[in-house]
């Protein structure tokens, strides 16, 4: 039998972890280990082996194309343009210590799409083919430019049989205007709620009238709305953490089922803060302590919240086409299903490309809405957007699993040939996919149960996590 490359990383309970290329894997002992890498497995490794699809006969045998298929299936393939980010203002009325796009003072001039970039934007719009479109606002606060969201929504209603809107807004200015807007079934509303009241404040709002505001607001856009039209994110200083238990409980108040995690972004004015030493490895400790509360409590409530990201990690080990989130596709192609226009109608590849630009650093920029996408710029950011022939990805058990992010390696580093293992973005996968793992195969019922709920499952055992005896 011709057994498949396998890629192996120790656990933290002393097992090892095994994969393929195809994604599969499973969970031995070292002495497995030491006869796999001697080339003296016994009869019954074999048979695990052959049995998991992990080895083959011959070219072209059912274990062969079974093992092309699911590795091909892996891949994330590039579709057609259907999601679009807008940025039609960079002003904002907040002022938040993290801001990450460096956003423009309410009162600024020149932060706003002309007449002629939205025009350009319109027309942008009406040569993409297909017949579904999603729209997210970004800003800035767009809010402040509702002419301009319904101008682009007017639009995409005529233009497309399926069209959705998401509105990210901090909710803290809502005139009759704004409400009608946000009323429509096909538009829905992301904002950030930090936490407790204390916690928000400190962050974004600075004043409590202001603070009143927003949860105002929050209350009325909840009992105005139903279930699933609002989703919110916290974004945690590491060297200030809120409490976590208090942060759940918030968003249990206000409907919010699902909870993304999110640290400090090193874009915009963001970079300026200093969280202190060893900032990745606190990280990813309070990660995973807010994982171990989300079980314990999810298990004390009978109520299941998820941290969304880790739910997508979960699923991208165990699913086909589970990526979703650009981070952890693979390749991760730029400008192929979706792109971000600035307000200066410039295109950029990710949100975060255009926080760099915006900051001077580098010019990350893709083309404007005159002159089309520059391809050939989307190409050299291409060539870097994968991670099958990285020297360090190739060798890593969770590599099936995991993408890359050039934009960020660019922001903190200034180039993205830094070894992998250096990166912030491998430091946190590798925690992230660390604690999938351990909890995968667990065995008590209250992780049991969390996990069934976080994949939308009817049940998972420990049985259902592959090991070699």
């Amino acid at each position: 039998m011709n057994v498949w490359p396998l890629k192996f990383r120790e656990m933290p309970d002393g097992s090892v972890l095994f994969s393929d290329d195809a994604g599969e894997f499973f969970k031995s002992s070292h002495g497995f280990l030491d006869r796999y890498a001697a080339d003296n497995l016994s009869p019954a490794d074999e048979s695990f082996l052959r049995e998991g699809n992990h080895g083959f006969d011959r070219e072209l045998d059912l274990n062969w194309t079974s093992f092309a298929y699911k590795w091909a299936r892996r891949q994330s393939r590039p579709t057609r343009m259907n999601y679009v980010i807008l940025v039609p203002t960079l002003r904002c009325n907040l002022a938040c210590s993290y801001c990450q796009v460096s956003r423009a003072p309410e009162k600024a001039r020149g932060f706003d799409w002309s007449p002629e970039i939205l025009a350009g934007v319109l027309t942008f719009l009406d040569r993409l083919e297909g017949p579904d479109i999603k729209i997210e606002f970004q800003g800035g606060e767009p809010l402040l430019r509702v002419d301009m969201l319904e101008a682009v929504r007017d639009f995409c209603r005529e233009k497309f049989s399926q069209s959705q809107f998401v509105v990210c807004t901090n909710l803290q200015r809502l005139d009759p205007r704004a409400w009608a807007f946000l009323d429509a079934d096909d538009t829905f509303i992301s904002t950030s709620l930090d936490g407790d009241r204390v916690t928000h404040e400190r962050q974004r709002t600075h004043g409590s009238e202001v603070t009143d505001t927003f949860f105002l607001n929050l209350e009325a856009a909840v009992s105005r709305y139903p279930k699933g039209k609002i989703s919110a994110l916290p974004t945690v200083d590491v060297s200030n953490p809120p409490d976590f238990e208090s942060l759940l409980d918030n968003y249990e108040r206000y409907g919010i089922q699902s909870v993304y995690l999110r640290p400090i972004n090193h874009q915009g004015f963001a970079r300026k803060i200093h969280q202190g030493d060893d900032v990745l490895a606190r990280w990813n400790r309070l990660h995973c302590e807010f994982i171990e509360l989300l079980i314990a409590r999810n298990h004390r409530t009978g109520r299941f919240m998820e941290e969304y990201y880790f739910s997508q990690c979960l699923k991208r080990v165990l699913r086909f086409d589970a990526d979703n989130h650009v981070d952890i596709r693979n390749p991760n192609f730029f400008a192929s299903d979706y792109v971000v226009i600035d307000h200066d109608g410039r295109f950029y590849p990710t949100d975060e490309a255009r926080m760099l630009s915006r900051i001077g650093r580098i010019d990350l920029s893709i083309g404007d809405v005159g002159t089309g996408i520059d391809r050939a710029k989307v190409d050299v950011l291409n060539s870097g957007a994968l991670n099958h022939f990285d020297p360090d990805c190739i060798h890593c058990a969770y590599q099936p699993f995991c993408g890359t992010d050039v934009i960020d390696d660019i922001s903190r580093y200034g180039r993205i040939d830094v070894p992998r293992p250096d990166t912030w973005f491998c430091g946190r996968h590798l925690s992230l996919f660390d604690k999938v793992f351990e909890v995968l195969y667990q065995k008590d019922e209250p992780t049991r149960a969390s996990v069934a709920a976080w994949l939308g499952v009817a049940g998972w055992t420990g049985d259902m996590a592959p090991v070699q005896p």
